[in-house]
């Protein structure tokens, strides 16, 4: 782990949601069958569920979602397999890795219900149509390239200990802010996503409410300043869900220790979170909440050179996208951030203090109508 808030997860790296019909070949599944029984097989039928079987060959009108009955014969005997796929749909399906989630789960759940029927394997498609098993399978991977470079954290830090603020500093904070302006411009595919990214701002167990639920109990936090929080927020989903004309292409957790830079302004971003697709607001105040998070380990409050990062970098966010409506959605974006930076787990060394204006800070911008770069201060002493 790079970092307190690099909370490592695997992402869905699809781009908008798409739907390959396949035709399901018989050389294919009983090739795939073979595998999974160990066995030789003669595929039989492949027939819609509740249709007359068809004569073995290629299912050329398939289509994902609907089940398949498969009949196929084993050292003589005759057998018979249901074959499901799932369909996207706005219910948390939307990408491929939800809908594996959900049949990897079903493979596993089915055989430990007594009187339920049993799932023989769990498997995919792979490119060329042919199908690859994992029901043996365990816990899944990922292995991503190797960037050089250093976290943009150790800015900050060097910044946080009383350094001065170099040119380098802002052509780095401009650099960046270009960078969300430039994959903020990309719209989404599908307006039903921003509904469900809002959704999973609070209730994903990453986000506002898991984050809630992760606090211990703690002297700087009051379980009635988390309820309030939560209460505010559920507020603010009713307000921005149905803004849909914002869902953009955005990065999700952007912030010091997911970017390196190499020399000069060059750099790369590390672990994007929870889908390509989302609000602006997400990522612009993942990186502005830490130059706040910063300048209050330095000065206990939002001025000098982190103060001027936070400033330059909105002004600028908001020049360059021509429009000021992201301040009327930042609220509960902030509320998330904030959370991640005055918890006690992710940051036990924290003072209290500190720990206290930034929950200070969260209830007062979710009380306000819209974010005011300006004000930050403010927010966090009233």
């Amino acid at each position: 782990m790079m970092g307190l808030q690099r909370m490592r997860r695997p992402t869905q790296a699809a781009g908008p949601p798409q739907f390959v019909m396949r035709e399901l070949e018989r050389e294919h599944i009983e090739r795939y069958l073979q595998q999974v029984v160990g066995k030789d097989v003669t595929l039989l039928a492949i027939v819609p569920l509740g249709e007359a079987p068809s004569d073995g060959a290629a299912l050329k009108a398939y289509g994902y979602g609907k089940p398949l009955r498969i009949d196929y014969r084993v050292a003589g005997e005759r057998r018979s397999a249901v074959f499901h796929t799932m369909a996207p749909n706005c219910f948390g399906h939307e990408f491929p890795s939800d809908r594996a989630q959900a049949l990897l789960w079903a493979h596993s759940a089915y055989n430990h219900l007594p009187r339920h029927v049993g799932s023989l394997d769990v498997g995919a498609f792979k490119a060329d149509g042919t199908l690859a098993s994992l029901g043996s399978t365990g816990e899944f991977f990922q292995i991503t390239e190797y960037a050089e470079g250093r976290g943009y954290n150790e800015d900050l830090a060097r910044l946080c200990d009383g350094g001065k603020l170099r040119h380098l500093d802002c052509d780095r904070a401009d650099a960046l802010c270009d960078y969300l302006l430039e994959i903020h411009s990309r719209p989404g595919p599908d307006p039903g996503l921003y509904t469900r990214r809002i959704r999973e701002l609070l209730g994903h167990g990453e986000c506002i409410m898991g984050l809630i639920d992760s606090f211990p109990h703690h002297p700087a936090v009051p379980a009635s300043v988390l309820e309030e929080i939560e209460r505010l927020c559920v507020q603010w989903r009713w307000k921005i869900k149905g803004l849909q004309h914002r869902l953009r292409q955005v990065h999700g957790d952007f912030h010091p220790w997911n970017i390196l830079f190499s020399d000069g302004t060059e750099f790369r971003v590390l672990d994007r979170s929870r889908g390509e697709w989302g609000d602006p607001a997400d990522d612009v105040t993942c990186i502005t909440a830490n130059y706040l998070f910063f300048s209050l380990r330095r000065s206990d409050r939002l001025e000098g050179p982190l103060g001027a990062l936070f400033a330059n970098f909105w002004r600028r966010y908001l020049s360059g996208s021509g429009s000021r409506e992201i301040l009327s959605v930042a609220a509960p974006f902030f509320a998330f951030r904030g959370l991640v930076l005055a918890s006690p787990v992710w940051y036990p060394q924290l003072s209290d203090s500190i720990r206290s204006k930034i929950l200070r800070f969260v209830i007062n911008v979710l009380r306000q109508d819209a974010f005011d770069p300006s004000e930050v201060n403010k927010y966090l002493e009233s």
